[in-house]
């Protein structure tokens, strides 16, 4: 354990404690490699531990699983839930004894001047060989820069501060955002609000048997190059799982253009007319946060690290970068790609070690 005054000594420090760096960790305990997790949550399950209530997976629990050790069937019928998964990943870290320490918030890395990095935290620091950020993107949300957001005067929340619908009952609330977790949130804020769904293109509507397993195994022999029959299938499309299939069994599922601006009562439309709103949640995604790579100057312009296709930062050998959306690893987001992706970034770590 770090201790405060001198830093301790690691081969690999993995900076995130989520699904990306148990995955990495549970490989390099397979490497026999000395290495520590860092990780700012309260408790273990990664950004999972911030998802809405009901927040369910596209796939089953075979689909949805780390290394080594296959999620558990849910004793409830459907998909895994978002607890479902905290679950598993609190007993995956337990499981094979992950060192993982927390709460650590890493504020910084440096280059120590002896061939290692120092990577400075809150609870002291750590010199390593190697550090992989596996830190996700859940703590900075993205929301558009709309002209006139900043007057308006009702609730503005990201879908990473949405918890479950209750706060909205009976107001007007427009759901922003085209993907899986907007039309999730429209159909359930839809029960108890007057929700109307904003996107900024009609929303492509998956058929009702297909769930992330095809998803999945389609986008996967697409990035390989495979020719695939039938329609396109991406990410970004709406799988329809139970609660988005009742709505719009109950009409509740069409989706309006995106207005223009917003004002201090609601949004103008492009037509020119403007609705009273009192609440907005973005489902607008997220976008890296890596402020801790500041000094080592491997940021760029959009805030992401040019990479290597197993992850190792162009301009600092030293560090990796892991489960951060596709710069870093097709689909390493994703409790099924994460794990692929980690074995490709252990095994060119360990290679790079060996040929060293």
């Amino acid at each position: 354990m770090s201790m405060p005054g001198a830093a301790a000594e690691t081969d690999i420090v993995i900076i995130g404690g989520g699904q990306a760096g148990l995955a990495a960790g549970w490989y390099l305990l397979r490497a026999k490699r000395d290495f520590v997790i860092l990780d700012n949550g309260d408790g273990p399950g990664g950004a999972w531990r911030h998802g809405w209530d009901s927040l369910r997976l596209f796939s089953p629990a075979s689909y949805s699983s780390l290394p080594g050790w296959p999620m558990p069937q849910p004793a409830h019928a459907g998909f895994p839930t978002r607890d479902d998964v905290i679950a598993y990943l609190a007993a995956y870290e337990a499981r094979y004894a992950l060192p993982v320490e927390r709460p650590v918030t890493v504020s910084g890395i440096s280059r120590a001047g002896d061939g290692r990095l120092l990577v400075e935290t809150d609870r002291g620091n750590w010199l390593a060989n190697t550090v992989i950020g596996a830190t996700g993107t859940w703590s900075q949300p993205f929301i558009p820069d709309i002209p006139g957001r900043d007057s308006f005067g009702g609730t503005q929340l990201h879908s990473a501060q949405y918890t479950g619908p209750d706060a909205f009952a009976g107001k007007a609330v427009l759901v922003v955002g085209g993907g899986n977790s907007g039309a999730q949130i429209h159909a359930e804020v839809s029960l108890a609000a007057h929700s109307t769904w904003v996107t900024l293109a009609p929303p492509v509507f998956l058929p009702d048997d297909v769930d992330g397993r095809v998803l999945f195994d389609r986008a996967s022999a697409l990035h390989r190059g495979e020719a695939i029959s039938g329609p396109a299938i991406g990410f970004a499309n709406i799988v329809m799982v139970p609660p988005v299939c009742e709505a719009r069994d109950r009409g509740d599922l069409a989706s309006v253009p995106m207005f223009e601006r917003m004002t201090p009562r609601g949004v103008v439309w492009p037509d020119g007319h403007e609705t009273a709103v009192d609440a907005i949640i973005w489902c607008t995604g997220f976008r890296p946060s890596l402020p801790y790579l500041n000094g080592l100057g491997v940021l760029g312009p959009d805030g992401k690290v040019a990479v290597s296709p197993q992850g190792q930062a162009l301009a600092e050998p030293r560090l990796w970068l892991l489960g951060l959306g596709d710069w870093t690893g097709f689909a390493s987001a994703t409790l099924i790609g994460c794990g692929r992706m980690a074995r490709e970034t252990v095994r060119a770590i360990v290679a790079g070690e060996a040929a060293a």
